[in-house]
């Protein structure tokens, strides 16, 4: 885990929201077809607001940092939350600061 790469990533205003979306799908991915099990589909973030390319890097920023991670289905990628980082990074940073 790199910490400083995670801090970069959660500079960014759309990449925290990205997270909060992914902390809750069925809250805010509820007409989503395929089962939210697997994830969210990259399509699926389209609804704040920017263009594809920019929350792919968004979610590329996300995946470098182990953020989230992917599965692919066919042409669809799928994106979930990696709690395991996340509580980690949590923990070290509330040891560390």
């Amino acid at each position: 885990m790199d910490i400083d790469e995670i801090i970069k990533a959660l500079a960014h205003p759309v990449r925290r929201e990205l997270l909060q979306w992914l902390k809750e799908p069925e809250k805010h991915f509820a007409e989503q077809e395929h089962p939210l099990e697997v994830g969210v589909c990259a399509g699926m973030f389209e609804r704040c607001g920017l263009s594809q390319s920019t929350v792919s890097a968004h979610l590329a920023t996300l995946q470098r940092a182990e953020l989230v991670t992917t599965r692919r289905i066919g042409q669809w990628v799928f994106y979930k939350r990696n709690e395991d980082t996340i509580a980690e990074f949590l923990r070290r940073i509330g040891q560390e600061l």
